[in-house]
């Protein structure tokens, strides 16, 4: 959506926010992380909804294809792409009843769930997947070397989170 405003909300609002709390670049970046997150994510939904996925249901496709077996436990899914286990078992239940992935025991405990990708998981991963390349994950307006401090910069703050160990 776009909003075609003559100005910049985001530096409107951290002017005004100087002016009653102090300094603002903190706030003027998360702002900016989060607005950039919603654009991104309603650009990558648009490319995706013609194989009725949301980029989280792609996510656990795509890591379901980089399994040696294309299966993994339910808490591995959500482990990996840091979600709740509700989010993973959502998640998990669509593609399922998409045909894209079945619900199998784990042959190791008896008790715990795998998600194993299905042959049409794999033909969407692989179609959807060349949609987001072609699109550039909607990230044109970068080169590599933007990409890269980016990916760097976001990188720090996930490090700090605890995400993992630099």
């Amino acid at each position: 959506m776009s909003l075609n405003l003559p100005f910049d909300p985001i530096e409107r609002a951290a002017e005004t926010w100087r002016v009653h709390f102090g300094p603002s670049s903190a706030m003027a970046a998360v702002t900016s992380i989060m607005r950039a997150h919603q654009i991104l994510l309603s650009q990558l939904d648009s490319l995706l909804k013609p194989y009725d996925l949301t980029f989280a249901r792609y996510e656990a496709l795509v890591l379901l294809t980089f399994s040696r077996t294309g299966a993994l436990p339910l808490s591995k899914i959500g482990e990996r792409l840091m979600v709740h286990p509700t989010s993973v078992t959502n998640t998990v239940d669509r593609l399922e009843k998409a045909g894209l992935v079945v619900r199998l025991r784990n042959p190791r405990d008896g008790r715990g769930v795998l998600a194993e990708i299905t042959d049409r998981g794999r033909e969407i991963v692989d179609a959807a997947t060349a949609d987001l390349m072609n699109a550039d994950f909607g990230m044109t307006m970068y080169g590599e070397s933007e990409l890269s401090e980016m990916f760097g910069l976001l990188r720090t703050l996930r490090v700090a989170a605890g995400d993992f160990s630099a």
